[in-house]
């Protein structure tokens, strides 16, 4: 269901601290002719450009006096924002957004954003100092970071994790509209293709997406998404779900963290997913959303040029020499909560407890990265590492001999290569972790490195099963990090191991690794974008909604509203009229507890039927007794129960049943069938009708009843293999019905008798909301299809309710529409008759 806790809080002009001014400067933009509600062609004169958006710009700045900014600025060839370059087309211009590397964010000018536009293709994001760290650190870091990754608020002292608080959701938001603004400068909507990077700017694609309603967006999220259960705790949670529905491709390391998105889309929203050739899409008003699972690779012609350097291999020679006659293990991580150096430092301190024989050989070195935030966690962690390693060094440590190496000040790439290409065992034990790509590293090392001569390769990595790259890995040893006992002796497997097992499992590892680097990851990622946006051009796209609610519908070039004002001409003109009306989620909302139709319901239904050129009629899967009850003031209205297997063309006529076969003994099959799964199913119920039977999980859990209702549909449909009967799966429903019996068949019967009365419909309104009703719309919208031929002049419209893919070429918004529009029916035929004459009678009364 639709959380309550969704408020629209972006209608920020009034709630939202006010921006800066924005910048005097104003890049060119090339737009495509033609306006962004009309169809037009991406510019042929080159491929597209390529927009990669992240945080911070994939540059290093360097203090430089001589520089007219104060800085020189190169490419930090180890962001992943750079890397990426190398998977795209060669021929397809490279734009980056972000804000400036820290240590420059106050050189921030015009003059310094044409520099780097000019000379690195960046264009910098400024964020005033106050509203960056409310943004990063406040939100980001200290809310969304330890939430994303399990970590509850339960407290306002708790390790990493603040409470959420509104202002800084704010500052999350204006940040975010900053860099739209940005974008907003530069971007070609209809050429250029939008990649954004990570958590930081969640809000992104729904302040892009109302700016831009055409614009083509992908989103990859490197870090974990959480279980629906933890992701339901943020009082925003609709709101980034939906700023997620806006982008066009949204991506993921691991099936995990896309299952637990698409169960939150689930929960949340109300909305399902279908797997198709391979591909997983969510119908979003009109949009499909792709999901796409693959985990970030590295790069690997920068990785083997640091390796092959001959200052990696002076060091590599070194490490070698100074732990010779060891055991050497290496772990690299950054100061973080969440990667388990102390767990990782406790399971060292029980392999050496349960196994003497280390004593003395075994050896761990810690390399700690710098902390990417701030805050009293990031000290805690330093403090915790530095006790245990301290208490574990006294307890087995020996002149000449560290069991535990605590690097703890800034290391160049080359020495972390060197480790690694000397390091026996990888031991990655982060408690939750998206983007970690160590173990990739550690592998490439140990392949590429010559210092260590040229003899067989082999490696093997002790891996966290909750790390992102854990699923790619299958050769590594898979540990609990939180159980010291296991990781204690997963690196005494990996010490003990044959080194047979070491270059089997190393050689599975690099051939992963090596066809699935970071240019393999980027590439499929950009392949798929262009696929999931292929079809922007051909549809109709518009806004709705405000705020953080704010989406997009995407429909057909010849799917439009249905107004009053174009179906009143068409009925006014006609003799023999035909309407056709689903009854739940048509004339009933499907939201209301009481289904019977009200007075205003009944009231225009009178109203239509007591035109003798119009003949209407109710078409639903309910029972005929329950519509015959409801619908008893309606003396002319005609009723299909059961979709159709019982008609009747006014009250007082007999109910006719279709011409089959009278044998419901499958009944008896299918009823303990349905039975048994209502048991096991806790809110589940089954509907008997006359001529069909119907398993509902609407009140059961999302995920669980539509995996029950996927089980049902596969154990009825082999169970009545033989019998003269069809199982169809609904919105909630799965539904065991006569074969031939269909929403379809009866229209077409309904039109076959009107045409054999001589009064061949030459108006025909046909309104649903279902899968269901689809049947209807292809009955009257493809009438080349059927037996029954309506006459060539005929008005047909079929109408669905709610913008959404449909057979139907109209559309209204919802129920209240549907309403209006039969009210305006009702009342057009007042309007057509001529005025009677009238007869004026005067009379003089005396007044005396």
């Amino acid at each position: 269901m639709p959380s309550l806790s969704c408020h629209n809080l972006l209608d920020l002009a009034d709630e939202l601290p006010p921006l800066p001014p924005p910048s005097p400067l104003r890049l060119p933009r090339v737009m495509a002719a033609g306006s962004p509600s009309s169809p037009v062609s991406p510019s042929p004169t080159g491929p597209p450009r390529r927009v990669i958006v992240s945080h911070r710009l994939p540059l290093r700045a360097a203090p430089d006096a001589s520089s007219p900014f104060g800085f020189s600025f190169t490419f930090d060839a180890g962001t992943v924002a750079y890397q990426l370059r190398s998977g795209l087309p060669p021929s397809a211009p490279v734009l980056h957004v972000g804000t400036l590397p820290e240590s420059a964010a106050g050189a921030a000018s015009d003059e310094l954003a044409s520099y780097l536009m000019a000379n690195f293709s960046c264009l910098p994001v400024h964020l005033p100092a106050d509203l960056h760290r409310r943004f990063y650190h406040g939100f980001c870091k200290h809310y969304m970071w330890p939430l994303l990754h399990y970590l509850l608020p339960l407290t306002p002292s708790t390790l990493g994790g603040l409470p959420y608080d509104r202002a800084l959701y704010h500052s999350f938001l204006s940040a975010n509209r900053a860099f739209a603004d940005r974008l907003t400068e530069v971007l070609a909507p209809d050429d250029d293709f939008v990649w954004i990077q990570d958590y930081h700017l969640l809000a992104l694609p729904t302040f892009l997406r109302k700016r831009f309603p055409r614009a083509r967006v992908g989103f990859f999220l490197h870090s974990p998404f959480p279980s629906s259960e933890i992701f339901r705790t943020i009082p925003v949670r609709d709101d980034l779900l939906r700023a997620l529905l806006n982008a066009d491709l949204v991506g993921f390391h691991t099936f995990d963290y896309a299952r637990h998105f698409l169960s939150a889309c689930s929960r949340l929203l109300g909305l399902d997913y279908q797997s198709k050739r391979g591909y997983i899409g969510i119908e979003y008003y009109g949009r499909t959303v792709t999901v796409k699972i693959l985990p970030v690779g590295i790069d690997l012609g920068q990785l083997r040029s640091v390796v092959s350097a001959p200052e990696t291999a002076d060091i590599v020679r070194q490490v070698a020499e100074a732990y010779k006659g060891r055991r050497l293990m290496v772990g690299v991580d950054d100061v973080d909560l969440f990667k388990g150096i102390g767990l990782k430092f406790l399971g060292m301190e029980q392999l050496l407890l349960e196994h003497p024989e280390l004593r003395g050989r075994a050896v761990l070195v810690q390399i700690v990265n710098p902390a990417r935030s701030e805050g009293r966690d990031v000290q805690e962690v330093q403090d915790e590492a530095a006790a245990i390693s301290a208490r574990v060094n006294e307890t087995y440590g020996a002149p000449g001999y560290t069991p535990i190496v605590l690097i703890n000040r800034p290391v160049s790439v080359q020495e972390k290569a060197a480790y690694y290409a000397a390091a026996d065992c990888c031991v990655v034990s982060a408690v939750r972790d998206g983007l970690n790509r160590i173990p990739y590293i550690y592998t490439v090392c140990r392949q590429e490195s010559t210092a260590l001569g040229d003899a067989p390769k082999r490696s093997v990595i002790v891996l966290s099963e909750f790390v992102g790259c854990s699923p790619s890995l299958s050769g590594a040893i898979r540990v609990n990090p939180w159980s010291v006992e296991s990781v204690a002796e997963a690196m005494n497997s990996a010490l003990v191991m044959s080194e047979g097992e070491q270059r089997l499992r190393h050689e599975k590892h690099y051939k992963y690794v090596s066809t699935h680097d970071v240019a393999y990851w980027a590439r499929s990622f950009d392949s798929d974008l262009q696929r999931a946006c292929k079809d922007h051009f051909s549809r109709r796209h518009w806004g709705i909604g405000f705020g953080m609610s704010f989406k997009v519908v995407a429909l057909g070039p010849n799917f439009r509203r249905l107004s009053v004002e174009h179906i009143v001409p068409s009925f006014r003109k006609t003799d023999n009229r035909l309407i056709l009306l689903d009854y739940d989620g048509t004339v009933m909302p499907e939201s209301s507890i009481d289904k019977a139709p009200s007075s205003e319901v009944i009231s225009v239904l009178n109203r239509l039927c007591e035109d003798p050129k119009n003949r209407v009629f109710i078409v639903s899967g309910r029972g005929k007794d329950e519509l015959s009850k409801w619908f008893a003031p309606c003396e002319k209205l005609g009723i299909a129960a059961e979709h159709g297997y019982f008609t009747r063309w006014s009250r007082d006529s007999p109910w006719e049943t279709c011409d089959l076969a009278a044998d419901f003994d499958w009944k008896k099959t299918a009823e303990p069938v349905m039975r048994l799964y209502t048991e096991a199913t806790d809110g589940s119920s089954i509907e008997h009708k006359e001529s069909a039977i119907v398993w509902h999980h609407n009140e059961a859990d999302p995920d669980f009843g539509s995996c029950q209702a996927k089980e049902l549909l596969d154990h009825l449909e082999s169970v009545l293999a033989n019998e003269p009967v069809v199982v169809k799966r609904g919105q909630h429903i799965v539904e065991v019905n006569p074969q031939g019996i269909s929403k379809g068949v009866v229209v077409e019967s309904l039109l076959s008798s009107m045409v054999r009365g001589g009064k061949a419909p030459d108006f025909v309104l046909c309104i649903g909301d279902d899968r269901s009703d689809e049947d209807m719309f292809e009955s009257i919208v493809c009438p080349g299809n059927n037996s029954v031929k309506l006459p060539a002049t005929s008005e047909v419209f079929a109408c669905t309710v709610g913008k959404k893919p449909s057979m139907a070429k109209y559309y209204l918004d919802d129920t209240v529409d549907v309403i209006k529009m039969l009210q305006g029916l009702a009342n057009a035929p007042s309007q057509q008759r001529p005025w009677p004459p009238v007869q004026l009678r005067v009379t003089f009364e005396s007044t005396a």
